[in-house]
C-alpha cells in the first residue's frame, strides 16, 4: 500500500485499526526537515570522531603503562563503535527520506499496512509497524 496525495496535497496514509490519518504535505515537509537536519549533525559528530580517532592513532605510546595502553585502546573502539552507529542513523534518514519521496512512507516493509502516525511522529525512522517490530524482536 502506498501513500496517496489528495486533491488538497495532502498525504492519506490510513492509521491501523481505525480513520485514515492524514500526512499533509506541510508535516511530510516537517519529518523531511527533521530528518535532514539530523542527517547533518551526525555528519559532523562522524567527521568529528574520525578526525579524533586519527589524530589518536598517531599519538607515540611510549613509555605508557599497560592501563593507559588499555584506557587509550578502550576509547578509540568506543569512538569506532558510536561512529558506526552514527553511519547507520544516516543510512536509516536517508531511507526515509527515499519513503517520503517515494510515497510509501507510513507504510510497514513486512506486513505492508499502515504505521501509526503516532509511532512515526516520535520515531521517524520507522519501517515497521508495532507488531511487525516485536514480532521481530521476539526472534
Amino acid at each position: 500500500m502506498a501513500t496517496t496525495v489528495s486533491a488538497d496535497n495532502s498525504a492519506v496514509v490510513p492509521a491501523q485499526n481505525g480513520p485514515a490519518a492524514t500526512w499533509t504535505a506541510e508535516e511530510l515537509s516537517e519529518v523531511r526537515g527533521r530528518l535532514t537536519a539530523e542527517i547533518d549533525d551526525l555528519t559532523a559528530e562522524i567527521a568529528r570522531a574520525e578526525s579524533e580517532i586519527a589524530s589518536n592513532d598517531v599519538t607515540d605510546g611510549a613509555g605508557d603503562d599497560q592501563a593507559d595502553a588499555g584506557a587509550r585502546t578502550y576509547q578509540r573502539e568506543r569512538e569506532i563503535a558510536l561512529t558506526l552507529n552514527a553511519r547507520d542513523l544516516v543510512a536509516q534518514n536517508e531511507r526515509a527520506i527515499a519513503r517520503i519521496d517515494a510515497g510509501t512512507y507510513g507504510v510497514c516493509e513486512s506486513c505492508h499496512q499502515p504505521i501509526g502516525k503516532e509511532r512515526l511522529q516520535a520515531f521517524p525512522r520507522a519501517t515497521l509497524c508495532v507488531a511487525c517490530k516485536q514480532r521481530e524482536e521476539r526472534r
